[in-house]
């Protein structure tokens, strides 16, 4: 066989970020460097007219399948600081929307365990018919006079979500459902007040016990409540701040005690809000918007007091999500997304598995050089 046809042989089996070739008259050439490189990666012969581009559909995919695995390929250090394999995160507000979504992304960059707790909020129209409620699962029971609460976390990696509905949102079933198929992981549902300072240090210190170290938070918590300022209610004042605020505060510092417990660097994501930065067209939710501005400044105000120790604090402010909460705002004010998009640079709102990469970078040793800062991921709806 002559070379030009040797050449063209191993042109129609080299992949195409390998091939550099040029025409001269009818022939395909090759540098020499790409030539031994396709001869390598080509098994058998290939007839073809050099008339015909080689560059078809057919072509590529036949070409992909003489390519090594991609698992081959790929560098295995490549995303070692994303690597959240044996680690133990708490998420709070978990149980749907935003903490769900980057439950999920935990779960699946290998996280030992996730432990979702969810606040138990409640409507704040009827303010009358709410008490806090105890746990209800009965591998969580809270003791009385300050002991630990005892949980059992079952198989390799296990969720608690902790929510204020009787049953799971959707949306945990869904995630329920695929943790285990494909991660053979348990996601268990639990309600929990938040506000609750004993009973969320006693969760925490379970969590902790059981599997020996609690390696960050996210906490998501929060409720808004829609309400000009002249009309506020000192009831709605106080239970929108002792969810948003403090609520944040008992998540924070009962992670951060079990990290120094047991001696755990890493790291804590307080969720904030741009409604904290800025005020939103279209939204009137004045102790909403300072509720979030007090946890940026908590985030940096407990950066600077752990930072020796390992513990790193960082707020994170979404933008419009479309979640539960928000969909309740437009039930309440339709025109309000309508303001929202055409306040977005982007025209549009997000989706909470948009925030599934900031939860793996702030949490994992990506950022290992990231504290006390403000992370605002809002399609440019604070840049004008």
């Amino acid at each position: 066989m002559s070379a030009h046809c040797l050449r063209a042989r191993s042109l129609l089996n080299c992949p195409r970020f390998l091939r550099r070739r040029w025409t001269v008259g009818s022939e395909y050439h090759l540098s020499s460097v790409n030539l031994h490189t396709c001869r390598a990666l080509s098994c058998t012969s290939v007839t073809r007219n050099l008339s015909n581009p080689p560059d078809t559909p057919e072509d590529h995919d036949r070409i992909q399948a003489k390519l090594p695995l991609k698992s081959i390929l790929r560098n295995a250090r490549r995303f070692r600081d994303f690597d959240m394999e044996g680690r133990v995160y708490a998420i709070t507000g978990g149980g749907r929307g935003l903490g769900l979504a980057m439950g999920e992304a935990l779960i699946e960059a290998g996280a030992k365990g996730i432990v979702i707790i969810q606040d138990l909020c409640f409507d704040l129209q009827d303010f009358t018919t709410y008490t806090p409620t105890t746990l209800i699962l009965s591998t969580l029971t809270s003791v009385d006079r300050g002991r630990q609460s005892e949980i059992e976390l079952r198989n390799h990696y296990t969720v608690y979500a902790l929510d204020r509905l009787e049953s799971p949102h959707p949306d945990f079933l869904k995630v329920k459902e695929k943790a285990e198929k494909e991660y053979d992981s348990a996601i268990e549902y639990i309600r929990i007040d938040v506000r609750d300072n004993t009973q969320v240090h006693n969760t925490f210190a379970a969590i902790a016990a059981q599997e020996k170290r609690l390696d960050g938070l996210i906490a998501a918590a929060g409720i808004n409540h829609l309400q000009p300022a002249l009309d506020h209610s000192q009831q709605a004042l106080n239970d929108v701040l002792s969810i948003n605020y403090t609520g944040v505060f008992n998540s924070a510092t009962a992670a951060a005690r079990q990290m120094f417990n047991y001696h755990t660097k890493g790291s804590i994501l307080l969720v904030a809000s741009m409604s904290g930065l800025i005020a939103n067209k279209g939204m009137t939710s004045p102790v909403y918007n300072s509720s979030k501005a007090a946890v940026v400044q908590l985030a940096r105000s407990l950066a600077m007091e752990w930072g020796r120790y390992g513990v790193r604090v960082n707020s994170l402010c979404p933008g419009h999500i479309i979640t539960p909460m928000v969909e309740d705002v437009f039930r309440k004010n339709p025109e309000a997304r309508a303001i929202w998009e055409a306040e977005n640079m982007l025209g549009r709102l997000a989706m909470p598995e948009e925030f599934r990469g900031a939860a793996m970078f702030c949490l994992s040793d990506a950022s290992s050089f990231m504290t006390g800062s403000t992370l605002v991921i809002d399609g440019g709806h604070t840049a004008w």
